[in-house]
């Protein structure tokens, strides 16, 4: 049985136990979002997705719907807000686009193009951040990450490995590689797991396989992120 709410004035039909989120993606209606894949569990850590329900701000993904809800997201404050977060996650790491080997196949290029992102309106932090290429099959490029811990949630609650994990607070946060080393190569991760696969930027690559759909004809190129189904990068 299923029951229904207003999204930015569109009726959306949910079943029950559902997230707005869920509700809306099969509706067909985009929200923006990177920490969000739909065969993992919701946590809310970006707050991308944040929306305004009946005046009061909440994430999306981690929301249940109910009937009768009048739902906001395609506004300009709440569009606003998300490109303040953008910009924040652009020069709170090292991103260069241009030549980074996933662009066109990562969310948070694909997202800030949906928002009408163009250049950050903030200083860059250029921090000091490590790649470990010890692994043999994957190497890891923390320059890009964005704390969305998909990888860390995978690896755990997927893989059962717990590889990753996430350190610090505040701006001194980071991914780390739970061995004693901190080297993936003294992990047991493998090429094949669902951490290898859920990166939404460049942080987790498979190695030998960089640029091998030429920038041009990958995922984000051909189409805006707001008609992509959600995919784990492995089918970016």
């Amino acid at each position: 049985m299923s029951d229904t709410f207003t999204l930015d004035g569109k009726t959306i039909s949910f079943t029950e136990g559902q997230t707005i989120m869920q509700a809306a993606t099969d509706a067909g209606v985009y929200i923006p979002h990177l920490c969000y894949l739909p065969e993992l569990k919701p946590h809310g850590s970006c707050k991308l997705c944040t929306v305004k329900i009946n005046g009061r701000e909440t994430s999306s993904c981690t929301m249940r719907a109910a009937a009768g809800m009048v739902v906001e997201s395609d506004t300009e404050e709440i569009n606003s807000q998300r490109r303040a977060l953008i910009h924040m996650l652009f020069v709170e790491g090292n991103h260069l686009c241009p030549t980074c080997e996933v662009s066109g196949n990562c969310k948070l290029q694909a997202t800030a193009y949906h928002l009408g992102f163009m250049s950050p309106q903030f200083d860059h932090f250029f921090p000091i951040r490590r790649v470990d290429a010890s692994h043999p099959d994957i190497w890891l490029d923390f320059n890009r990450c964005i704390l969305c811990s998909l990888c860390v949630q995978a690896s755990r609650d997927v893989d059962g490995k717990n590889v990753f994990g996430l350190s610090g607070r505040g701006i001194k946060s980071r991914l780390i590689v739970n061995s004693k080393s901190g080297k993936l190569a003294d992990t047991d991760m493998a090429v094949t797991d669902k951490a290898a696969q859920v990166c939404p930027v460049g942080v987790i690559l498979k190695k030998r396989t960089a640029f091998k759909t030429p920038i041009g004809e990958r995922t984000y190129d051909k189409k805006p992120i707001s008609e992509v189904p959600d995919t784990p990068a492995k089918e970016r």
